[in-house]
């Protein structure tokens, strides 16, 4: 599974608030969540996002409360996947559950804001295609790319009951 796109770029602790505000948690609605999706702290970010583009952080994103909605919003303004140095615990169970994709690297400070990355969730590989850099990571298991094609936990359940009962 290959993931493509432009890179929008955040700093160290990036917690759930910052990415979808409290005050926007009474809808569930992916693509309305992402409507607001990092405004508190990059106020254009949905404006100058396209579907399959990637946020690359620094240390512990996705700290804070355990906010269902954030892997949600980030997801539902069109981010394909994030790659960060590290995720919160919480944060991690939360993407998995909605099919997010997301890497830990250590070459993260290497990728600048606007570069073109393609990573391989399949091999590990991360190639900055503007800088024609090439940077390893831990491969996605298949078991999470399958949620991932699925879109997610709930309909990757639902498929699996599907194919028993037939």
């Amino acid at each position: 599974m290959i993931i493509k796109g432009k890179v929008h770029k955040f700093g160290n602790d990036v917690n759930t608030d910052d990415i979808i505000s409290a005050k926007y948690l009474i809808s569930t609605d992916p693509k309305e969540l992402g409507s607001h999706c990092m405004e508190s702290i990059a106020p254009d970010f949905v404006k100058k996002v396209n579907p399959g583009d990637i946020i690359v952080a620094g240390n512990n994103f996705g700290c804070g409360s355990s906010r269902e909605h954030a892997p949600v919003a980030i997801k539902g303004c069109g981010v394909a996947a994030v790659l960060a140095k590290s995720f919160a615990a919480i944060f991690f169970r939360n993407a998995i559950n909605i099919g997010l994709p997301f890497l830990e690297s250590e070459d993260v400070d290497k990728i600048n804001e606007g570069d073109l990355v393609e990573i391989d969730l399949s091999s590990g590989i991360i190639k900055n295609l503007t800088r024609n850099d090439v940077y390893k990571t831990q491969a996605f298991p298949e078991f999470l790319q399958e949620l991932v094609s699925q879109g997610g936990l709930i309909n990757y359940v639902k498929n699996k009951r599907l194919e028993n009962d037939v």
